[in-house]
Formats: structure tokens, C-alpha cells, sequence
């Protein structure tokens, strides 16, 4: 049995998107329905929203109650490789078997009636996990939170709330406040939250709904709080202080994801063993990974290769941090990008820590940013740069041009995921 097969219902459901992209749940619930309401029959849900770090937050977090030998559902998006990515059984990722029986019943339970990709998807993650014991299931929310498709369990175990900033403002809101808002759409009544360092207008918002519902907060500098001091990660909070390695996730960024999944482990009454492996064992794809095989490491050598899939804003703020932090030498940036998204935002804190800049259309996606276009926004903001017709070519350009530094191909998960295929 081979991957061909889940492939192919895959492209079918693409098939049954609205010709609106509307965020609504009426689609979902009528599915869930039609398949007895597994949302009801969940393992204690841990829910994840936010702009930045969602998907490394519950990697913490599930390396944290294994750790303390929970079984341990997860479900993350989007994939980088395979679809199989996104949906984690019992610690697993899931099979070829299991996975094209599910997608085929629910395709089948659709019965050909209008949904996006995402949603039905999302459903049969639900059915997955309801179908399968564990501890946990760990849901990371695909796009706002108030009428993602995740957002059907009444009543998780836990929220969490990960950094808020500008992002998909064409469906969550032009303002800061507004797209906390969206976020803060999946506290629910009586229902505890954790919630990440914020700037003012998001916390505001996000408090003020926990309020209305009634749900305790423990919220970054007031409840908890996190710090890197003398190459240590120090967590402290009213049950005490840890003393911790670290992230194995590079980036000052991570620090803080990290003190926001300890933050939720202890809500769950984790060990200090659960914290600690939250800390040093999570490994993260295109998450400023070093890629140390395949074609373009050999093309590129002896230059180091990264890769990172950072795409907005509050990313470009950290991947500059995470370069400042790394060992002087330059740094020669190959980037490719959607036309949704914000470039000159996120390349102008990058200007100030990269040499320059090769830019590459995304092969594949309709929305990518055209390459030319990319280099003149580059340009705009005051970064040396260049186009190229692939990453191939972009990476043989600058071992051309230079022995030593490092490359770093960043900008899009998409890309990022196109990357990843060829290099395990």
C-alpha cells in the first residue's frame, strides 16, 4: 500500500472547497454530525492558538506528558512533507492504512456537499483520536480560533494562547485587537488559559474575554514567568523555580515558547521531569534547522545550510534575534514568499543581520510572490539583492560568490516543505 492512495481522496476533497473562503463552522459541525459527533469522545484536549510558535509550543508539550508517560495525541498543520505529519496517534504519527480509511469516510459522510480542505481534514483528525485511547489530545489551532475547525470541543482541559501579531488580516482583522480576539475565541467558560508574552492590546482583549467567561488565566509576567541567564532557561511561578538546560529548539524566541508549554504542564500537574524533556527533547522541522545531507548541502559545501519557514512579521523580529545570537560570519539569505503575506515586514529586521538576498519563486503555489518581486521589495528595505529561477540555482550562485558564512533558505512553510523532501 502506498502513499498514492490517501493522496488521491486528498486531491478529490480539494475539490470540495467553496468557491468563498468563508471562516465559518456551520461545515463542520453538519460533518461532525453526520459522523456521531466524535468531538464528544476526545481525550482531555489541550487547545493551541496564537500568530508565532504554536506548532513548537505543543511540541514541548507533548514531549512533556510523555515524558510522564501520557499517550498523547497531537494534531498540527500545515504538513511539511507528508500529510501523515499532521495527525499523531498515541505518540505515532499515523499509518497509510488508517489514514485513507479515515479520509475515505469522510469523504464518503460529506456526501459531496461544499468544504474547504482544512475542515474536512480537521474532522478526520477528530475521528482519529476518538477512535484511539490515549491521555491527551493536543489541538493546534489552523487559522484564528473563534471559527477555526478546531474549535468544536466544549470543554478542553486547557487553552493555550501563543504570541499574537499581524498576520492573515483578509480574514482575522486588520488591528492587533481584532486578531486577539479571533485567538481569544477558544477560552472557554470556567476553562483555564495560559497565555504567552503579549504586547498590551492583544492581553487586553485576551483578558477580557477570560473574564467574561469565567476562565483563570496564567499569563506570562504576571503568573509565570522565563528568562535565559548564564546559558540556563529559568522558569519561575508560585509552585517554584526550575533550573533548566536550554531549549535543543534554537532561538531566544524559543525560551519564551518554552516557558509558555512548562506554563501548561504545570496546569496539568506535570513532574519537573516532564518540564525539563519539554525543554531539551522536542526536535522541530524548518524551525532554524541545519540541514547536514541531501543535494543542495552538497552544493552548497563548505557553506552551512538553514532552514527556516518563518513567514511573517514577528518571525523575521526572531530569526534576526536567533542570527545576531549565532557565531559572526555572514549570513546569505534565499527567500521565497506568498503574496499574502507582509515581505517587506519581514525582511526589514533581517536587513540588519544578513549579507544579502537571493530570491526564488515558491515551485507549485499559485500564491507564490513572483521572484522579481521579492528582491525589489528586499531592495526596498535596504538588503542586497538578487533573483534566481530556483533554490538550486540561488545556492550554487552564492558558492560561487563566497567560501565561507551560511545559507539560510527561509520565508515560507511551503518552501520550506519543498525543501524538506529532499532532505529527510
Amino acid at each position: 500500500m502506498t502513499q498514492v492512495r490517501s493522496d488521491a481522496i486528498l486531491e478529490r476533497m480539494m475539490a470540495l472547497h467553496p468557491k468563498v473562503m468563508d471562516l465559518v463552522l456551520d461545515r463542520v459541525w453538519r460533518l461532525l454530525g453526520a459522523l456521531g459527533n466524535p468531538q464528544n469522545d476526545l481525550p482531555p484536549v489541550v487547545h493551541i492558538a496564537g500568530t508565532n510558535g504554536k506548532g513548537s509550543t505543543q511540541a514541548m508539550i507533548r514531549a512533556g506528558l510523555e515524558a510522564d508517560g501520557h499517550r498523547v495525541h497531537a494534531y498540527t498543520s500545515p504538513h511539511l512533507a507528508r500529510f501523515h505529519e499532521r495527525i499523531r496517534l498515541a505518540g505515532t504519527l499515523i499509518t497509510e492504512d488508517k489514514l485513507t480509511s479515515l479520509l475515505d469516510e469522510c469523504y464518503t459522510a460529506n456526501d459531496g456537499a461544499p468544504i474547504t480542505y482544512f475542515e474536512i481534514t480537521t474532522v478526520a483528525a477528530i475521528l482519529a483520536f476518538a477512535r484511539t485511547p490515549a491521555d491527551y489530545t493536543l489541538l493546534e489551532v489552523g487559522l484564528g480560533g473563534r471559527l477555526d475547525a478546531t474549535n468544536v470541543v466544549d470543554a478542553p482541559a486547557l487553552s493555550v494562547i501563543t504570541p499574537v501579531s499581524i498576520d492573515h488580516q483578509q480574514y482575522l482583522g486588520d488591528t492587533l485587537a481584532e486578531i486577539a480576539g479571533e485567538k481569544a475565541g477558544i477560552i472557554k467558560r470556567r476553562t483555564p488559559c495560559v497565555v504567552a508574552r503579549q504586547e498590551d492590546d492583544a492581553l487586553d482583549v485576551i483578558e477580557a474575554q477570560a473574564r467574561r467567561l469565567g476562565a483563570p488565566l496564567s499569563v506570562h509576567g504576571q503568573d509565570w514567568h522565563v528568562a535565559s541567564e548564564h546559558g540556563r532557561l529559568v522558569y519561575q511561578d508560585d509552585r517554584g523555580l526550575l533550573d533548566l538546560p536550554m531549549p535543543s529548539l534554537l532561538g531566544q524566541h524559543q525560551v519564551q515558547n518554552a516557558g509558555t508549554a512548562i506554563a501548561a504542564l504545570r496546569r496539568l500537574g506535570a513532574s519537573d521531569t516532564a518540564c525539563e524533556a519539554a525543554v531539551v527533547v522536542p526536535v522541530w522541522p524548518a524551525r532554524m534547522q541545519r540541514l547536514r545531507k541531501g543535494p543542495l548541502v552538497d552544493l552548497a559545501n563548505p557553506i552551512e545550510l538553514w532552514l527556516d519557514g518563518g513567514h511573517n512579521r514577528a518571525a523575521g523580529e526572531a530569526l534576526a534575534e536567533t542570527l545576531a545570537s549565532l557565531a559572526p560570519r555572514p549570513t546569505h539569505l534565499i527567500c521565497g514568499m506568498l503574496n499574502t503575506k507582509d515581505v517587506a515586514g519581514y525582511l526589514r529586521p533581517l536587513s540588519k543581520v544578513a549579507a544579502s538576498l537571493v530570491a526564488v519563486s515558491i515551485p507549485g503555489e499559485t500564491n507564490t510572490m513572483d521572484a522579481a518581486q521579492t528582491c525589489e521589495i528586499a531592495k526596498s528595505v535596504g538588503m542586497p539583492a538578487t533573483s534566481a529561477p530556483s533554490v538550486p540555482h540561488a545556492v550554487a550562485k552564492i558558492a560561487e560568490e563566497t567560501a565561507s558564512g551560511r545559507i539560510l533558505i527561509c520565508g515560507s512553510l511551503y518552501l520550506a516543505g519543498r525543501i524538506l523532501r529532499d532532505h529527510g
